[in-house]
């Protein structure tokens, strides 16, 4: 299949793709779906990618993988999009808003797709021209469902040498990126803690042992453990998110349970922080005359990037990112690691690779109802894609001017 077929004749190939992934992106952000529930997303990737002559097979269910080049000689690169949304009520505003009542990609993962559709595009171009086989990993459940693992636990890394992924960041200055040889994302996981006292009529705290005012000095007490249990010099936190306590007005329950997240750059740490939480809960608790019983759940492992693959991510990314926004320094202005946690981190733990962080420069956070993916950041990720796939070069577009860069994320949004 020849490039003109797929990008058309006596056009800037960089623009074509870059606009028709948009499009794809914005029609993904009007269709969200849940971890494990992609069903309509898999059919559209499966759709572009039969558009295109690329085989597919599903994995982990609503995962596909796709290969190019199976015979080549070279080493075997993976490039990853994770598909799936967020239960969250969306408020951008935008045009192609989320059409599915309480969902929305508040993370970006329809730009990681159209944008890994978007290499796909030039790399099938020059199928012939690659050094050695490159997998397409679509993975669904990225937001808490061990999407990585299912995928793993598929063959969705059978025979891969290495992979990269990436994620938009809106913290990150506009054009910057992360990608340490190291840790990248933190670890994470959860906790809940069930305060049982005795309950009794509120006008009589004698004769209770109150959970509410228990489940309070724990939540208080919590807040210290980072600040005087672990040394200084290592990012951790220790979130209670939630208090649960029904009862009525002249009520003192006899129950209460709060929960909340933990995150810590070093996997190892996540242990000895689970082992604080559940201390200190259990001895507020006695002091308060109620007991706390402590529920600790691992999720995702800390994101460390093999340093040679994070070379090479940045050698692909910088290039890219300065003809795309005239980034002089692409070096991140955020502390790095990132204390949010991704699940590519179990990729990581099978093969060498590297995750990068791409900078947005927005106001809104990813997981916020105002979040939009920009749809500036496809052009020079897919270059790096291609690069990194060891494809032909994929010259830059002319670039816009910021003003017009800027449109979709100011009128629309």
């Amino acid at each position: 299949m020849s490039a003109a077929r797929i990008l058309g004749a006596g056009i800037d190939a960089l623009q074509s793709i870059s606009d028709s992934a948009s499009a794809l992106r914005r029609d993904l952000h009007r269709a969200p779906e849940l971890a494990w529930d992609e069903h309509g997303t898999a059919r559209r990737i499966r759709d572009e990618l039969d558009a295109l002559g690329i085989p597919w097979r599903a994995c982990a269910t609503t995962g596909t993988v796709s290969r190019l080049a199976p015979d080549a000689p070279g080493r075997h690169v993976a490039l990853r999009g994770d598909i799936d949304a967020m239960p969250i009520v969306e408020d951008t505003g935008a045009s192609w808003a989320s059409r599915h009542e309480g969902i929305m990609h508040a993370c970006g993962h329809d730009g990681h797709t159209a944008t890994l559709i978007g290499a796909a595009r030039w790399l099938v171009a020059h199928e012939s021209f690659l050094p050695g086989p490159v997998t397409l990993v679509f993975q669904p459940a990225e937001e808490g469902g061990h999407g990585a693992r299912g995928m793993i636990d598929d063959g969705a890394l059978d025979g891969v040498d290495v992979i990269f992924g990436w994620h938009n960041w809106p913290a990150l200055g506009r054009g910057r990126m992360a990608c340490p040889d190291g840790p990248v994302m933190s670890a994470n996981g959860t906790f809940e803690i069930d305060i049982a006292g005795i309950g009794g009529h509120g006008s009589q705290p004698e004769a209770t042992r109150d959970p509410v005012l228990a489940a309070a000095a724990i939540t208080v007490a919590l807040q210290q453990l980072v600040a005087r249990r672990l040394p200084p010099q290592t990012p951790a936190v220790v979130a209670v998110t939630w208090i649960d306590a029904p009862s009525a007005p002249t009520v003192t329950p006899a129950a209460a349970r709060i929960g909340g997240s933990v995150r810590v750059p070093d996997t190892r740490l996540r242990a000895e922080v689970d082992r604080l939480i559940a201390e200190i809960a259990e001895a507020t608790a006695r002091a308060h005359g109620v007991t706390a019983e402590t529920t600790s759940t691992p999720r995702y492992a800390a994101t460390v990037n093999d340093p040679a693959a994070a070379v090479q991510m940045r050698e692909a990314l910088a290039p890219a990112l300065r003809d795309a926004f005239g980034t002089r320094d692409p070096s991140p202005d955020i502390p790095i690691p990132v204390m949010a946690s991704e699940d590519f981190s179990d990729y990581l733990s099978e093969i060498p690779g590297a995750f990068a962080l791409v900078g947005a420069g927005s106001p809104h956070s990813c997981h916020s109802p105002h979040y939009d993916f920009d749809d500036a950041l496809i052009a020079p990720v897919v270059r790096a894609y291609a690069r990194l796939a060891g494809a032909p070069e994929l010259p830059a577009a002319t670039r816009r001017g910021e003003a017009e860069e800027d449109t979709h994320r100011v009128s629309d949004t």
